[in-house]
């Protein structure tokens, strides 16, 4: 049995799209943006962002700033960062991009997660704080009084 050339390019892409994303997880702290990582990939920035979003639901930079926030919120639980030294920490230049974005994902802005989270999660094993506070990904933060 062959397969056809279309589902060989597609099964290429996967590949390439799965690359993409292990190494958002890896150098999430890194400057990165969709067509340095489309060069990695040998596609093009357009090509790389609409396959992504087709497999993963998003795209590649709401990707790689989702995973920044969940790293993020790790930091701020562990209470001995300004939320300053995580914005840098977790690779993002602005201030002002990170709290919109971490407020928009999570619900509340980091400051106040900060200071929620550390006595929520106090004595809580670091995996099992992970779950619970995981960021919400393609869709809004629940506001509180929904459930």
């Amino acid at each position: 049995m062959s397969s056809s050339p279309a589902a060989t390019q597609r099964l290429r892409d996967l590949a390439r799209l799965r690359r993409v994303r292990d190494r958002i997880d890896r150098e999430y702290a890194q400057p990165l943006d969709v067509e340095a990582l489309a060069r990695g990939a040998h596609m093009s920035a357009g090509h790389l962002s609409r396959e992504f979003r087709l497999a993963y639901g998003e795209s590649p930079y709401a990707y790689l700033m989702t995973r920044r926030i969940e790293r993020a919120m790790a930091l701020l639980r562990r209470g001995d960062l300004t939320v300053t030294e995580v914005c840098f920490a977790v690779g993002c230049s602005s201030l002002g991009t990170f709290s919109s974005r971490f407020t928009e994902l999570v619900g509340m802005p980091p400051s106040a997660y900060r200071h929620h989270a550390a006595a929520a999660t106090a004595g809580m094993p670091s995996c099992i704080a992970k779950q619970i506070t995981r960021p919400v990904r393609n869709r809004e933060a629940r506001s509180p009084s929904r459930t």
